[in-house]
C-alpha cells in the first residue's frame, strides 16, 4: 500500500504545486486526493478532462455520504475526476465549513487511501494534498495510514525552523518520541524543498543536518525548483513545455528516488491509468 501525505505547516509554500507535479509524474497509477480541509484548489485552477471545469460537487464532498456506510477502496473511483492532462482527481471541498460533513471520516478515508495499491480491480497509489497542518487540523488522522508524509518547505530561515518543529511534532505524535535520523518508523517523515535547483544540494545537507540535530526523525528527500512559470504551465494559465520545465524535471527526480529508495515496499503492480506531464 503507499498513501503519500503532502502538508505544510504554514505560510503558502506551494503544497498543491507540488502535489499535483509529484502525481503527473508518478511511475504507477496514482490518485491526487485533494484533502485539505480549509478546501481545494483545482476546481479554480484546472480543466477537466473534457475541456469544461470540474464539478466542485464530485469528489471529497460526495464521498462524505458514502463513507458513512463504509468505504471499499475501489468505490473512491466514484467520485473522481480527470483533468485535462489525464491525471485522476478526487476534487477537494469547496469552503472550510464543509469539513463538517467529513467529521469522524477521516480515519475511514486513510485506511482506504491506503488499501487502494491492494485493489485487485484498479490499484494506484494514492497521493494525499492535506495543504497546511497544525495539531488540531483533521487531516492529521490521515498519516497513520501513511508510507510516507512530506512536509512541503520553502527555504527562509523561518520556513526551515518552522518545518523542523512540525516534523519533531508528527514524530513525536506519530511515533510517540522524537527519533534519530536512522530509526525506520512508519509512516517516515519526510521533507521537499522549494528551492532554486543552483544551490539545492549545499542546502539540502544543511537541512538535514539541523534534522538531525533536532532529532526530528525527518530527513530531506528532495527538492523541487521554484519555478513560477512551470507551475503557471502546470496550472493552465500558460502556454509551452512542461515536461521541459525545471518544476516538471525537479519533480520526476524526486520520484525517481523515492521509488529506488522506498519502491520495494510499495511494489504492488499497479495498471498504468493516467498520461500525466511527460509521459
Amino acid at each position: 500500500m503507499a498513501l503519500i501525505a503532502i502538508a505544510a505547516d504554514k505560510g503558502s509554500p506551494g503544497v498543491t504545486t507540488a502535489a499535483v507535479a509529484l502525481a503527473a509524474v508518478w511511475p504507477r497509477r496514482v490518485l491526487l486526493a485533494e484533502t485539505d480541509p480549509a478546501g481545494g484548489d483545482l476546481v479554480y485552477r484546472s480543466a477537466a478532462a473534457h475541456g469544461g471545469p470540474l464539478n466542485p460537487n464530485t469528489g471529497m464532498l460526495s464521498i462524505a455520504a458514502t463513507a458513512r456506510r463504509g468505504l471499499v477502496p475501489d468505490q473512491l473511483w466514484d467520485h473522481v475526476q480527470p483533468l485535462s492532462g489525464g491525471l485522476e482527481v478526487l476534487v477537494g471541498l469547496g469552503v472550510a465549513e464543509q469539513a463538517t460533513g467529513l467529521a469522524g471520516l477521516w480515519p475511514t478515508l486513510g485506511h482506504a487511501f491506503a488499501s487502494l495499491a491492494d485493489s485487485p480491480n484498479a490499484p494506484a497509489d494514492v497521493i494525499a494534498d492535506c495543504g497546511r497542518v497544525s495539531g488540531e487540523t483533521p487531516a492529521v488522522e490521515l498519516f497513520p495510514h501513511a508510507a510516507l508524509v512530506l512536509l512541503v518547505s520553502r527555504t527562509e530561515p523561518e520556513a526551515l525552523a518552522r518545518v523542523r518543529d512540525r516534523a519533531a511534532a508528527l514524530s513525536t505524535k506519530l511515533h510517540g518520541g522524537p527519533r534519530g535520523a536512522a530509526t525506520l518508523a512508519t509512516p517516515l517523515i519526510g521533507v521537499v524543498l522549494i528551492a532554486d535547483p543552483s544551490s539545492s544540494a549545499k542546502l539540502v545537507n544543511q537541512v538535514n543536518d539541523m534534522l538531525v540535530h533536532a532529532q526530528t526523525g525527518a530527513r530531506v528527500v528532495g527538492t523541487v525548483a521554484d519555478d513560477p512559470a512551470g507551475a503557471d504551465q502546470l496550472a493552465g494559465r500558460k502556454r509551452g513545455r512542461l515536461d521541459k520545465s525545471l518544476l516538471i524535471r525537479s519533480a520526476r527526480k524526486v520520484t525517481a528516488d523515492l521509488h529506488q529508495q522506498y519502491g520495494a515496499a510499495w511494489a504492488v503492480p499497479a495498471q498504468q491509468g493516467h498520461a500525466g506531464a511527460g509521459r
